[in-house]
């Protein structure tokens, strides 16, 4: 196995350091005949132990070796993969040593472990090879990559040849991607010790659109700009404004889960971190995914300045924003700087209280496109409480009895919203 993954040219830098390359590194020392039986064993069972931490961090069950091999070829970013993301594989030399390199991985994906197993005396390979995991809660895991991998890894088991495995792993680059970017769906900002990453945000919303009820106008448009986006067209930055508890960050949630197979992908980031918009867009400029830059709840109070962060980006630095980044933001506010009455007051110390305002003004208008999500009226209020409820066919109240206790929870609760009436459902059900 030791002489596979030592003969690796494009994808060398991927397996360093990864369970891959540490077993090879234990099987070199085996066949080199100079060891020591439980120290060999040791290591085995340690690198056994990652295997299976592995598998529990992702979902993985059956042939664990095959899916981590799996695992490995989606998740390799170098200058092959992430040219052959999302595009057909190009004609050039550099096919010709990835032909190679997976002529390795194809046979270090049919290893015959036996071996080496009955010289040692263990039976851990053959285990894992057939492995039954315990049943696992979703949240446990990294669903996204979980289901990318196992589909990666179910088509292997058709794999005959390294010109197989090429269709394969370029056809699976084509349909996914590759590496973080292409496997997940999320992404949130971290900086550590003045490094700034994008680490994946590992479970995200199932909701779709059909979830909210009503804001059917509200849905086109943000629905017309995104399909716009995702398919290379001119598209608007959007701000989602209005009443709490409508919609607008459900919308949001639903349009990546509709829009993620075509290729977009979305980065949550929070006031704090604005300064950090200019790294984050330089690290994702040159990928061939589609990515949105979401700000929930976003509003400024007077003393705070990171709203300027955000008007540079938008438009207004020198660097032209790349055309596979957006900027949806939600917010109660319409003009989300806060305004005061001295800032209309015609008598205020300030010389220039128009540039004042406009100043304020200035980062809503940013925005190409404004939807404005108001809260419903009683009549649309009952439409929605209707419309969730249908979503939980376990419910069992009349229609009469439902309206009553959703009224009675808009007045506790403020006012009519979907947040509000959904609330009441399922306390409802969980009083079941």
């Amino acid at each position: 196995m030791y002489r596979e993954i030592d003969s690796l040219i494009i994808y060398r830098d991927n397996v360093r350091n990864t369970i891959l390359s540490d077993m090879g590194e234990v099987f070199r020392d085996f066949y080199d005949g100079d060891h020591d039986r439980e120290d060999i064993v040791r290591r085995i069972y340690t690198l056994v132990n990652r295997l299976l931490d592995v598998a529990t961090d992702y979902g993985f069950d059956g042939n664990l070796w095959q899916n981590y091999i799996a695992y490995i070829l989606a998740m390799s970013e170098n200058p092959f993969t992430i040219t052959c993301e999302r595009t057909m594989a190009q004609d050039g030399t550099v096919n010709e040593f990835v032909k190679d390199d997976l002529m390795h991985f194809n046979n270090i994906l049919h290893y015959d472990f036996a071996k080496m197993e009955e010289k040692l005396g263990i039976n851990c390979f053959a285990r894992i090879t057939a492995y039954k995991s315990l049943v696992k809660p979703e949240r446990r895991f990294n669903k996204n990559v979980s289901n990318c991998v196992k589909k990666l890894s179910a088509a292997l088991d058709s794999c005959d040849s390294p010109d197989d495995l090429y269709d394969i792993v370029t056809g699976f680059y084509r349909e996914h991607g590759v590496g973080m970017y292409g496997l997940n769906k999320a992404f949130r900002i971290r900086n550590t010790d003045g490094v700034t990453t994008l680490m994946p945000i590992t479970n995200t919303s199932e909701v779709t659109l059909d979830t909210i009820i009503g804001y059917e106008r509200q849905k086109k448009q943000l629905v017309d700009n995104t399909e716009a986006f995702v398919c290379g067209r001119p598209a608007n930055n959007v701000l989602l404004c209005g009443d709490s508890g409508t919609g607008k960050s459900t919308s949001i949630k639903a349009i990546l889960n509709a829009y993620y197979d075509k290729g977009l992908r979305i980065i949550e980031i929070y006031k704090h971190q604005f300064k950090e918009l200019s790294t984050v867009i330089e690290m994702i400029k040159d990928r061939n995914y589609r990515f949105i830059i979401y700000m929930d709840d976003l509003s400024f109070e007077d003393f705070e300045i990171e709203y300027k962060y955000l008007k540079a980006v938008i438009e207004g630095g020198l660097e032209i924003r790349p055309d596979n980044v957006l900027i949806y933001a939600t917010s109660n506010r319409r003009h989300l700087v806060k305004e005061s009455w001295k800032d209309r007051d015609d008598l205020d110390m300030d010389l220039h209280h128009s540039d004042t305002m406009q100043e304020k003004l200035s980062l809503a208008q940013r925005f190409g496109i404004t939807i404005y999500y108001a809260r419903p009226a009683k009549k649309e209020y009952d439409e929605i409480v209707r419309g969730i409820a249908k979503q939980y066919p376990e419910l069992d109240i009349s229609e009469e009895e439902l309206i009553a206790e959703a009224n009675r929870w808009s007045v506790a609760g403020g006012g009519y919203s979907g947040r509000i009436a959904r609330q009441m459902i399922i306390s409802r059900l969980s009083d079941m």
